[in-house]
């Protein structure tokens, strides 16, 4: 995601709590101070201490609908709403309000039972209620500054703080959740936006001169809107919203571009006006565009991939187009080697590959004349020198590379992406139709759960679109201003922008980024949404179309404190699915954050090849933990099933894993199973660090092949980052973000190597692990040739075609998993999975997979195969691997040899 993904993904990994530090509740004035006020006022910067607008005061209090008010306040006392419509109230110097307010005035109440139920963080807050006789100024109220105030008998001012809206606006003007939004027209173009609380807007529209229009407003739903002329097509165009800040404790008149943007100009600096149906936005044939062949989520093979890393060091690729969406068109750059690679792999068995963010974001420039790249001669440099980062550090902030985790128009696409930005729209499509002719549907990476500042939003709806905490500051537990999904019109945006993804541009599947800050409610709607969509109305199967995410549980939504979240378990039944860390970890061994990274698992030696280091304790705790992670790689393989019984008799909901489930999902196509992501070390840097260092490349590249073998031959969707299958490493890089293309390289030419050995990875997120990294990086066997790397690729290859060869890997369902897939007795360090496939697979009655981790032989018993017709997978048996083509079947006794290090499958016919 970005800097901080890797301490959302601590807490999820390791279960850990985080209390969020706030200033204690109580009867102070949060209200800014009027000049010579005396100490009863209390002002608090929020600017300096959490991010959040400078200047912004205290808003300890929530209205949470027309009706009702809650806020940790003293019952007893005499409350009211003070509101200004031009904002001025402060406290005076002698304790008193300033500005002339207007009363709104409150008694008190209680919360009904469907209240608590929708804001449970505040259920124990006191509930005031608006009077009946002033219910007439509540929309008035809401277009200036609004103060809570409590009173004692005397009339004394005790307490006084600024006012959380989202609730009231969601209530009062529930009518815009369905009424038109955005720019849509065309011929003739027509705007509408939502803000309710502004006292005016305006269209600035700019071509050889700005000329600025009002628009009118609709008080049932709080639109503003206008209507344009044909000519009008292709301009920039912002709106100037007059609203009051917070912020700024004043009306204020902010010239914002439109959140429903459909196209913007360079930087995203401006709107543009634009038919998405135009012909001149769409690539030849996108109308005719053929889709390969949907496949349900439990089928579906995923290659995770980032638009620059694709083709930035790829030569076949002409130089204008590296590193830019027009990389995957169909023409000359079609014959690149990453094309190729693309087509081989969905040859293989591939279905879809995942893009990480191509939406607008921010920290990209979009024209390459304002980039600036590294000027060292990186490769000239030392494997473990410092100097590599210290030359990418320098340009990192206005280079070409940033995994783009920072959204600015969330309906755009990126421009610097395209060899032009104002070619984005074309070019994109250009990508998505030469991905789906190389046969593999298209996922887009999804971030709505933060924008980039909160100058995205904030400015149209002051207080509204990003979640504030209990004091008014903007939470930014996913390092950025967290938005507030929960709320109507930010769950409508959410909904309407994936849907014209989905209809314009042709997606197949969303990835949500830090789904579990999103209410599963929201998640739920896009799902409904998407199904509605028919190719005949809207050129779209939308129930073909799959939805999947982090489901990880932290930061002030956590354990459901505001809404059910959209985190793993609770995703169970629907068939959303989550990534799952209960396999990763198993196989790779701890977890990303362990201070040691040497800690071993399942793939990375733990079974037999112990590398010495102190993190992995006595061999007698190596066992006890190789037999736990044993279990949580079963639970994985049968699609992280809550409901599966293991051997040992236990569900899955009953294995822990950090203090939750390791089995979460009610059906197997819930799970995401990998070994890497974009996140963390890649799967080759970990085993550099677990893998004794003397291991020798070829039997690297064997439990490289045996740890991703885990992922694809699970039931449910198998995840792999871009690469993997060609051993890539980014120099032990943990979190390459922002590291530039250097340390980010995919090299499609074996000869160039797979990116280790680049240099120390950044010193921020990494310098802890230098002391580790250092001999590795210097180390030259560590540095694999053509032979490892076509190895390695091979072997990935093998594991999709087998994948897809059967039904045996894509159950569907928990009933049929629990009928036909059991795990034998084995030994330590193996794993043998049985599935009976009779009835279901043509050709075979059963599959059979030894997964054999350890450094020898193993011979598997399977007395129920005694005396059947069991041979070596086909594609096994005709592999280039000449150790796998050993693996061998008894038929007098039902023995299955598997040789060291190596997954094997078997075939009855």
């Amino acid at each position: 995601m970005d800097c901080c993904r890797n301490f959302q993904q601590a807490l999820q990994s390791h279960g850990a709590a985080v209390a969020l530090h706030r200033p204690p509740a109580g009867n102070d004035l949060g209200v800014p101070r009027a000049e010579g006020a005396t100490s009863l006022s209390h002002v608090i910067d929020q600017g300096e201490r959490t991010g959040a607008p400078a200047g912004r005061a205290e808003a300890r209090a929530h209205w949470i609908d027309r009706d009702t008010v809650v806020w940790q306040t003293d019952p007893a006392l005499r409350h009211t709403l003070a509101f200004s419509p031009d904002g001025g109230i402060a406290v005076g110097a002698s304790g008193e309000l300033t500005g002339h307010p207007r009363i709104v005035r409150l008694a008190p109440g209680t919360l009904s039972e469907e209240q608590r139920s929708r804001w449970p963080h505040l259920a124990g807050y006191t509930a005031l209620k608006v009077d009946r006789r002033d219910a007439g100024l509540v929309r008035q109220a809401l277009r200036g500054q609004v103060v809570a105030v409590a009173r004692d008998a005397e009339g004394g001012l005790r307490a006084a703080t600024g006012v959380q809206i989202p609730g009231v606006l969601d209530d009062l003007y529930a009518a815009a959740a369905t009424a038109p939004l955005g720019p849509a027209g065309r011929v003739v173009p027509r705007l509408a936006l939502w803000a309710p609380t502004a006292r005016r807007v305006e269209l600035a529209l700019y071509g050889r001169s700005r000329t600025v229009h009002p628009m009118r407003r609709d008080d049932r739903t709080g639109i503003w809107s206008f209507r344009g002329l044909p000519t009008w097509m292709g301009r920039e165009y912002t709106f100037l919203v007059t609203v009051y800040s917070p912020a700024a404790g004043r009306v204020v008149t902010n010239e914002v571009t439109d959140p429903y943007s459909l196209a913007v100009a360079p930087d995203g600096t401006r709107s543009r006006l634009v038919s998405l149906d135009s012909a001149a936005l769409k690539p030849p044939g996108w109308d005719r565009l053929a889709k390969p062949a949907a496949v349900p989520q439990e089928r579906a093979s995923i290659y995770e991939l980032h638009v620059r890393d694709f083709s930035a060091s790829d030569a076949g690729v002409p130089a204008g187009r590296r590193g830019t969406y027009a990389a995957f068109s169909g023409d000359a750059a079609g014959d690149s080697a990453g094309m190729r690679e693309l087509r081989g792999l969905a040859a293989d068995g591939l279905t879809h590959v995942h893009l990480l963010p191509v939406f607008d974001f921010a920290t990209v420039p979009e024209r390459a004349a304002d980039r600036t790249e590294p000027d060292c001669d990186l490769a000239a440099l030392p494997p473990d020198s410092e100097r590599q980062q210290e030359c990418v550090a320098r340009t990192a902030a206005t280079d070409s590379f940033n995994w783009g985790y920072d959204p600015l128009h969330y309906t755009v696409p990126e421009g610097s992406y395209a060899t032009d930005p104002d070619e984005r729209t074309r070019q994109f499509r250009g990508m998505v139709a030469g991905l789906n002719r190389a046969g593999l549907r298209v996922v887009m990476d999804v971030v709505y759960n933060h924008t980039h500042s909160t100058g995205v939003l904030d400015p149209i709806v002051p207080g509204y679109y990003h979640r504030l905490l209990e004091d008014g500051t903007v939470a930014t537990s996913t390092c950025c201003p967290n938005t507030a999904p929960e709320h109507a019109m930010m769950g409508r945006l959410i909904v309407d922008s994936v849907v014209t993804w989905a209809r314009q541009y042709k997606i197949d599947g969303f990835r949500f980024d830090l789904m579990g800050h999103h209410p599963k409610a929201n998640i739920l709607a896009v799902r409904r949404a998407l199904d509605a969509l028919t190719v005949a109305r809207d050129g779209v199967d939308g129930p073909s179309i799959i939805l999947y995410g982090e489901g990880w549980n932290f930061g002030e939504v956590a354990n459901d404190a505001r809404f059910e979240q959209a985190t793993q378990a609770n995703l169970a039944g629907t068939g959303i699915g989550t990534f799952t860390d209960r396999l990763r970890d198993a196989v790779r061994g701890g977890g990303p954050f362990d201070a040691d990274p040497r800690v071993q698992g399942f793939g990375s030696g733990l079974a037999g090849a112990p590398n010495g280091a102190p993190a992995n304790g006595t061999a007698e705790q190596q066992r006890a933990r190789l037999a736990y992670y044993t279990d949580l790689i079963k639970v994985g393989l049968t699609g992280n099933l809550r409901d599966y019984v293991l051997p040992s008799g236990k569900k899955g909901s009953e294995i822990d894993y950090n203090g939750s489930p390791a089995g979460y999902t009610a059906a197997p196509g819930e799970a995401v199973t990998y070994v890497d992501a974009h996140d963390n070390e890649t799967l080759f840097d970990a085993l550099a660090y677990k893998l004794p260092q003397d291991t020798p490349m070829a039997d690297r590249v064997r439990m490289q092949a045996l740890s991703l073998a885990t992922a694809v031959l699970a039931q449910g969707t198998t995840f792999v980052h871009a690469g993997s299958e060609r051993l890539r490493s980014k120099s032990l890089d943990r979190n390459s973000y922002d590291s530039g293309d250097w340390f980010n390289r995919l090299l499609w030419d074996c000869a160039a190597g797979n990116g280790f050995g680049a240099g120390l990875p950044p010193r921020a997120g990494n310098a802890d692990r230098w002391p580790y990294a250092r001999p590795l990086l210097a180390d030259p066997a560590l540095l694999p040739d053509c032979a490892a790397i076509d190895a390695a690729r091979a072997r990935y290859g093998e594991l999709l075609r087998i994948r897809a060869s059967t039904p045996a890997f894509a159950l569907g369902s928990l009933a049929e998993v629990r009928r036909r897939l059991t795990f034998p007795d084995a030994a330590e360090g193996v794993i043998a999975m049985h599935v009976d496939t009779t009835g279901l697979d043509p050709r075979w009655r059963s599959v059979t997979v030894v997964f054999n981790a350890t450094p020898w032989a193993c011979a598997q018993a399977m007395e129920s195969l005694a005396g059947r017709a069991v041979a070596l997978h086909p594609v096994q048996a005709g592999s280039g691997d000449p150790v796998v083509r050993r693996s061998s079947f008894d038929p007098a006794s039902g023995t299955l040899t598997v040789p060291p290090r190596t997954v094997a499958v078997f075939v009855q016919s």
